[in-house]
């Protein structure tokens, strides 16, 4: 990792890109019905066949609904066979550390230009940045309304480094900021600690904490010759739980070259989850599709989620993401007019429970859908219903509509509506209590300090959430 890369010249102008990426409507030697028969008979599926599903056929433009139904019907009963009837959540929070990033991507809307954040910056910006004194309050106050996971997703901040001796590393550099993205942290008006400050501050009181993606894990090793085991190892130290499989985006190297050039490479985010669950750690996986992608680089990456789980054993969940488009640059420049359809986000679930055999269960989110596409997507071949969350930012930033937090009552209102059983998880799944819809008001049990009693009152749309932020209004 001693080569750096120059996120802002990498990331290149949006308003250059020419919507015609290239990109070959997908084409198989395999047939439509060839693929849907072996998916009813539990055959391993290959990229051509999750290609004809997740197209309902190559050899017709669109969507087929009489095809789409069949999908959804063999991933649904796929679903009932793996895992059964219950529908899982978790009771957590997200606590992103900071906004500020130079890394460019041109799906996100959550960045705000680290130039702003600096002491001497007279721009304007609505973003944060939390040292992990701030962090750890967060979480300890959340723990007492019962959460039991955190969630911390964040930018590369300059500043921030892995530990003190990665500061000294950075900082022997002739230019630094150039060179490996990288300014002392007394540079700006917060300092935001190390990953191994932060990860400290937020693992308090027995909480499961879940952060440290694999763009995060470059940047805690950026300018050495570190290796993602090693800076896994140190972060478990402090106290990391398990990482999530996010920056992953589309896994195939010409999709990243226009949405994300200035992130990592498709074998590096292997690398990185290789070495999270070498070093350990349970992690996840997640899919952004709707944007530039065809349906063939959808089936390549579920491709390489499979096969690092085939290596590994280590992932927990597949979290399919459906792109917001609505306040991204990737939009406001014209190259997409819009996010992936309801139709695509059902077939991107019911191919994944088809072609991720080994990987057991598989996300819906209301953050993305809304409750009642969640729940449709829930018999799509989904068998979790994320978490309560109680703050979301990335999404919200980029347009999402569907507010940010979900109470017990609500999921258990749900869940049973569609005649199915709610579940509380702990993250890695190995813990679950099953709740019985007739005994309420509900909450969580399986947090350090949780009793059950629901986690925060009733609020309408418009009362303040969580850190005074809105808790959002629900279609």
């Amino acid at each position: 990792m001693t080569s750096a890369r120059d996120s802002d010249a990498a990331a290149g102008d949006a308003a250059a890109l020419d919507d015609d990426f290239g990109f070959d409507d997908p084409a198989t030697d395999q047939s439509f019905e060839n693929a849907l028969a072996k998916a009813r008979d539990g055959t391993r599926l290959t990229v051509d066949d999750a290609t004809e599903l997740l197209a309902t056929g190559t050899d017709r433009a669109g969507i087929d609904p009489v095809r789409k139904e069949a999908v959804l019907e063999a991933a649904d009963r796929r679903r009932r066979e793996a895992v059964g009837d219950e529908v899982t959540f978790v009771a957590n929070l997200n606590n992103n550390v900071t906004t500020a990033c130079n890394t460019g991507c041109l799906f996100c809307n959550f960045k705000d230009s680290a130039h702003a954040f600096e002491a001497d910056s007279d721009a304007d910006h609505a973003g944060f940045t939390k040292p992990p004194a701030e962090s750890r309050r967060i979480v300890e106050d959340a723990l007492d309304m019962g959460i039991y996971e955190v969630c911390s997703v964040s930018g590369l901040h300059p500043a921030l480094a892995l530990n003190e001796a990665h500061h000294e590393v950075l900082s022997a550099y002739d230019d630094p900021a150039s060179a490996v993205n990288y300014k002392p942290p007394e540079r700006y008006d917060t300092d935001p600690g190390t990953y191994v400050e932060q990860i400290e501050a937020m693992s308090v009181g027995g909480v499961h904490l879940h952060s440290m993606t694999p763009e995060e894990a470059y940047h805690a090793a950026r300018g050495t010759d570190w290796e993602y085991e090693a800076v896994y190892r140190e972060l478990a130290s402090a106290g990391l739980d398990s990482a999530p499989g996010t920056a992953a985006e589309i896994l195939v190297d010409e999709v990243r070259d226009v949405i994300c050039p200035g992130k990592i490479r498709t074998d590096d985010w292997v690398a990185a989850m290789e070495g999270a669950v070498a070093a350990g750690l349970d992690v996840t996986s997640t899919m952004m599709y709707g944007h530039v992608e065809t349906v063939e680089h959808r089936a390549e990456h579920l491709k390489v989620i499979r096969d690092l789980q085939d290596r590994t054993g280590g992932i927990t969940e597949f979290v399919p993401l459906s792109f917001i488009h609505q306040n991204t640059p990737l939009y406001r420049h014209g190259v997409v007019d819009s996010g992936p359809s309801r139709d695509e986000d059902e077939l991107v679930v019911a191919v994944a429970r088809l072609f991720l055999d080994n990987v057991d269960h598989v996300q819906a989110s209301w953050v993305k859908s809304g409750d009642a596409h969640g729940l449709k997507l829930l018999n799509c071949g989904a068998d979790d219903f994320m978490g309560t969350i109680l703050s979301e930012e990335i999404t919200k930033r980029a347009g999402g509509e569907y507010g940010e937090y979900r109470s017990f009552d609500d999921y258990v209102e749900m869940i049973a509506a569609i005649g199915r059983t709610p579940v509380e998880r702990s993250t890695d799944y190995r813990t679950r209590r099953r709740i019985d819809p007739d005994e309420g008001p509900h909450g969580p049990r399986l947090g350090p300090r949780a009793d059950g009693s629901p986690m925060l009152p009733d609020r309408s749309p418009d009362t303040p959430g969580p850190e005074g932020e809105s808790a959002g209004a629900d279609d």
